[in-house]
This record gives C-alpha cells, structure tokens and sequence, in this order.
C-alpha cells in the first residue's frame, strides 16, 4: 500500500523532547507552517511557555509533560492529543540525552537509564503511536544520530543506545511497510553533530565540561528534514555533511574512521570544569538551566 502523506498545515504532530534543542526547533517550525502541535517532555513549565507563545501567534499547541521511558505516560500523551486534536498525523521521536566517559567507567545504574530514556523511550513512542497511525496513515519519525551508523570516543553507551535505535526501526520498518503493507512511513533521521543543550543536558563523568564536534549544524536544519519526512515518506535522513562522511567511512574505511575518531578526542571537551555533571539524565532539563534553548552555551568565552 502506498503512503500519502498530509501536508503540514493539515496536520496533527505529536513531538517527544518539545522543550529544547531539535524538538523545540521542530515544534516551532511545524506551529510557523500551520500544523497543531501537541510538545512533550519533562519541563513541564518550558513547555507551558513555549506553548504560550505559539497559540500567542495564532498557532495550536498544548503542551503534556511526559517523561518517554515511562510506557503509560506515554501512552497518555497520546490519549490526550487525541482528546485535544481528534487524531495523529505524524509522531515524532525525539527525546534523548547524552553520556559522557569512558567505555570502562560508567555506572550500570546510569547506563541503564540512559537507555530507558534514549532507546526505551523510542520503542515506547513506536509501540503507542503506531495503533493510531495504522487506520488512517501518517508518519512515524525517530530522530537517530550519525553515531546509529559510526561512533564517537567518551560517548560509548549514547553511541550504543543510537545503534540500538536504528536496529529497531529498521525492523520496524519492514513489518510495517514490506509486510503488513500499512499506509505509514516508518522513517530515521541521523543528524551530525548540532549546536544545541546536548552537552549541559548529558550525564558526564570526565573531568571538563563535555562539548560537540566542529563542524557543527543548526538544530533548525534537523527541523526541516524532519518536516520533509512528514510530508514525504522517507526511509532515513542524514542531516549534515559530516553525517554522510563518517556514516561513510566507517562501513567502507573502517581503519581510517578509527584513526579520524581517535583524532577527536580534544574536540569533545572545553577547557573548564564540569558546570553540572548529572545533568538530566535524572531530572528535567530545566534543572540544568538551559531548557528552553535551541542552541548550546559554549564554552566559557561565549556563554
């Protein structure tokens, strides 16, 4: 069965991680192209305001708290915007966080949960959203990462959660579209790294304060592909240059991206110490007090 998907002013989209960084960029955009918005995260006072100055332009938008690795909240984020809107045209998966340290020092504890939030917290949207997209078609969206096809150094169990995320949409995919032959457009977005709050917002267990590679893109970059796929049935997007070279590299040249990604482990840290080392993995981001950022706070000269 073919998929034909709505146009963005006609739609309902539902947008996990809505209070900062690609989700927030996302749900600003979809407001700014005529679609009802329904943002979802754990900063429920950031997603009151961001809502707030949507439906102030003349936008529709409600904001749900929801923390992604918890199935019945998720499950009620979509109760309620099929109360608020009628229906869900699109789901978005967004919501995720970051871990810094070594491969051999992390703590299970933080691992595991970095897990519930980054790979549990997709499955769940997926499982949820899909009873409702099967009936009338849509799209369903899970924001991966370059690192769901390559890696990073001091980012082992992040990289591990991306992998782990793109193994089962891919799956997903093939019940969805090869075998059961339903109207929905399973699609993974795998962004460079963007200039965001990942760094303030990720669990760090090194001794400065984490930070993106250069060249990084802008998390409005992120938005459109994201849009694109909503209107477009997509099997995945790389979003970035580097996105499409290290993906590259590593499966052709794999001895050259090893050496490329050894090469960058002084591009992962600023020369300071740790602002907030527990960052959100464990408390909303707005404790880390950078929610309601599109973009990052770099290092000591720019913030």
């Amino acid at each position: 069965m073919s998929t034909t998907l709505k146009k963005i002013a006609d739609q309902v989209v539902v947008i996990t991680g809505a209070s900062s960084g690609i989700g927030l960029a996302t749900a600003e955009l979809l407001a700014e192209m005529g679609a009802s918005v329904v943002l979802a995260a754990r900063s429920e006072k950031t997603l009151l305001h961001v809502a707030g100055r949507i439906t102030g332009r003349g936008g529709r938008a409600i904001a749900v708290p929801c923390d992604v690795s918890d199935r019945s909240q998720v499950e009620a984020l979509a109760k309620t915007a099929i109360r608020t809107f009628g229906r869900i045209d699109t789901w978005v998966n967004n919501a995720g966080l970051g871990m810094y340290g070594r491969a051999d020092t992390f703590r299970e504890e933080d691992a595991r949960r970095l897990f519930d939030i980054n790979f549990w917290g997709a499955v769940n949207g997926c499982v949820v959203a899909l009873p409702h997209l099967k009936s009338s078609g849509g799209a369903l969206i899970t924001v991966g990462s370059e690192v769901s096809d390559s890696y990073a150094p001091l980012m082992s169990i992040y990289v591990a959660t991306k992998h782990a995320i793109k193994g089962y949409v891919d799956v997903l995919r093939v019940e969805v579209e090869e075998v059961d032959k339903l109207p929905v457009a399973v699609t993974l977005i795998q962004p460079t790294a963007v200039d965001t709050p990942f760094p303030q917002h990720a669990k760090n267990d090194m001794l400065k304060e984490p930070k993106l590679p250069d060249p990084m893109i802008q998390a409005q970059d992120v938005a459109e592909a994201i849009l694109h796929a909503a209107e477009h049935p997509t099997r995945e997007k790389k979003v970035g240059a580097m996105s499409l070279v290290s993906t590259t590299l590593s499966k052709l040249i794999p001895s050259v991206a090893d050496r490329l990604s050894a090469g960058r482990v002084d591009d992962l840290t600023y020369d300071e110490k740790p602002r907030n080392p527990n960052g959100a993995l464990y408390q909303a981001s707005e404790a880390t007090g950078v929610a309601g950022r599109t973009n990052g706070t770099g290092g000591n000269q720019s913030r």
